[in-house]
């Protein structure tokens, strides 16, 4: 339930539409679900402006169906992250509503799709093509909440005149992810040239010394640009909720 979908139902209330027992029932698993193996946080919605989001990372194919089902016929929505390609045809087998992204690694069904958010776009940046997965993954949570998104990808240092040109749609951003691996030098660049919060995501791409990640996390942690925010490593997730956060939520609409 969102804080439309709630401020309606009071309404209905005061206005005697409906009986407060009524409401009750409609209001019973507000808090949360309990399905013996989870329990579903129906309240987050109301709390944060998104319905709780399923790390499908150690889930079985029958919890993943079991969760996502839940929180579409409570929501209208459901977004499982970090699913490997074999487990999501199995899941979709199970819930044909839901939808696999090979790239972000997601599954996602938007039966009610999020009112739009009237902020400017969310630029994500990447580095490199191997940095993808990690930014779609960001892009669909984004999408998912309801915000718009803006790709600049294939922009790191190595050809930084890739990154010159595009000031202009880096600088009109409420805030800018940076994905980047390797040495994880981009964000500091981008963090030098803007002045909206800006939140740097490190990926596990590159050659040994790379660290799986390790050395463009230390590097961005250590950033010369000042006020850089950094996720874990491969976090695209988190990098997206960072966002959302500084947007702020969606305002519940007026009542007539």
């Amino acid at each position: 339930m969102d804080p439309d979908t709630l401020r309606v139902l009071l309404d209905q209330v005061r206005t005697g539409q409906i009986a407060p027992e009524q409401a009750m029932t409609q209001l019973q698993q507000l808090p949360f679900a309990d399905l013996g193996y989870a329990r579903v946080d129906h309240h987050r919605h109301l709390r944060q402006g998104i319905p709780e989001v399923v790390f499908g990372e150690g889930k079985t194919v029958q919890q993943i169906v079991g969760i996502a089902r839940a929180l579409l016929e409570r929501h209208g929505r459901a977004l499982v992250t970090r699913v490997a390609p074999d487990k999501a045809e199995a899941v979709c087998r199970e819930l044909p509503e839901l939808e696999y992204d090979t790239l972000a690694r997601v599954l996602v069904a938007m039966r009610a799709p999020p009112r739009a958010r009237e902020s400017a776009p969310v630029v994500l940046v990447t580095a490199g093509t191997s940095d993808l997965p990690v930014a779609e993954e960001a892009a669909q949570t984004l999408r998912f909440a309801g915000a718009s998104v803006d790709r600049l990808y294939d922009a790191g240092v190595a050809g930084i005149h890739r990154l010159m040109g595009e000031i202009g749609r880096l600088s009109a951003a409420p805030v800018v992810i940076v994905v980047a691996g390797m040495e994880g030098a981009l964000p500091s660049v981008v963090g030098g040239l803007i002045a909206a919060p800006l939140i740097a995501v490190p990926t596990s791409v590159g050659y040994g010394a790379a660290l799986s990640g390790f050395t463009a996390l230390m590097g961005m942690l250590t950033s010369c640009a000042s006020g850089v925010t950094v996720v874990n490593i491969d976090n695209g997730f988190g990098a997206a909720m960072a966002a959302l956060r500084i947007l702020g939520p969606v305002r519940a609409k007026a009542a007539p």
